[in-house]
């Protein structure tokens, strides 16, 4: 089968167009021959040697793809030969042939292509267990999504939307400022020219918000500390702006705040597999009734992903960015 592979640690072109063997499988799992594959920052560190792969993951990149099921345990899932479905993997994605969990896989929801599902996987898991099940945003609560122009923000936002929550977001043009609000955000915060904070709680009349999804840190996280309501909570998913921080404890201590981190791709095959049971209950059917839209910024054919990554570095793209592996 065709793949990419990252042949060393480096730029973009360090992505290489590579003949591999199709994986085998293992209990459990599905052969999926790819579609498509989405592309997420994860991609990226590890093509610059800062996200090791997990033990028996496979080295070529990719955590998220769309295809066809042709073989495997998929019938312990409810999945047949033939199936069109969209996986969360630990890496294989970039390639024409991948193994996923049988219970990471979900169905291609109505009306989307192969394209558009495989831009769902990886947002949605992550968002879903950050969010609703980690901070546990309750019903008339509000959600700050930091990077709402980002595969995981416009996820975010279309989502908390969806599902009644107020949502702000910030971003760092007034271009992508206008799109977090045509995907549900009652206001687009450009962090470029505005005080996120100061915004926050003047649009909550001081209040400030239950939940905040942030993928910065660094010092973003006493700024987010001051615009957290009483028992609000922090879901941090990555670290662009610094692992380390100065934060008040005392408001910690005084206002019942808390602080969570995780990361997703580690995690065991049942944790995941239960976020899929929640996400097929009581967000698929969103996508059928119109309430949530994929937000695909540009595809790439499998052989262009150097310039897909060097897309996603650019962060100009409002959305995923997704290789195209194969039509049939």
């Amino acid at each position: 089968m065709r793949a990419i592979e990252i042949t060393q640690p480096g730029k973009p072109d360090v992505l290489q167009l590579c003949e591999r063997p199709v994986p085998g499988l293992r209990a459990g799992e599905v052969l999926i021959k790819v579609h498509a594959a989405g592309i997420n920052r994860p991609d990226v560190l590890q093509r610059l040697g800062k996200y090791p792969v997990p033990p028996g993951a496979s080295d070529l990149p990719g955590l998220e793809v769309a295809g066809e099921v042709v073989d495997g345990d998929y019938a312990a899932a409810g999945f047949a030969k033939g199936d069109m479905v969209c996986a969360l993997v630990q890496g294989g994605g970039y390639a024409e042939y991948c193994t996923a969990p049988a219970e990471q896989c979900l169905p291609v929801p109505q009306g989307l292509s192969p394209l558009e599902a495989a831009s769902l996987p990886e947002t949605f898991f992550t968002v879903w267990s950050n969010v609703f099940d980690r901070a546990q945003l309750a019903p008339g609560e509000s959600l700050l999504v930091q990077g709402g122009s980002s595969g995981i923000g416009v996820t975010a936002i279309q989502l908390a939307a969806a599902m009644g929550h107020r949502v702000f977001a910030t971003a760092g043009s007034s271009e992508k400022c206008r799109a977090c609000e045509q995907l549900g955000a009652e206001r687009g915060i450009n962090y470029r020219s505005e005080d996120f904070a100061a915004v926050v709680k003047e649009l909550t009349g001081g209040r400030g918000v239950d939940v905040i999804l942030d993928m910065v840190a660094g010092d973003y996280i006493p700024r987010e500390i001051d615009c957290l309501a009483d028992d609000g909570r922090i879901a941090l998913i990555a670290l662009l702006g610094g692992a380390k921080a100065e934060i008040d404890l005392g408001q910690v201590l005084r206002r019942r705040l808390s602080i969570s981190g995780s990361t997703l791709r580690p995690r065991p095959v049942a944790f995941k597999a239960a976020i899929a049971r929640s996400l097929r209950e009581r967000v698929w059917p969103l996508f059928e009734q119109g309430k949530l839209k994929p937000v695909i910024y540009r595809s790439f054919p499998l052989a262009q992903a150097a310039e897909a990554h060097a897309l996603m570095e650019s962060s100009t793209h409002v959305g995923k960015i997704v290789l195209e592996v194969s039509s049939a």
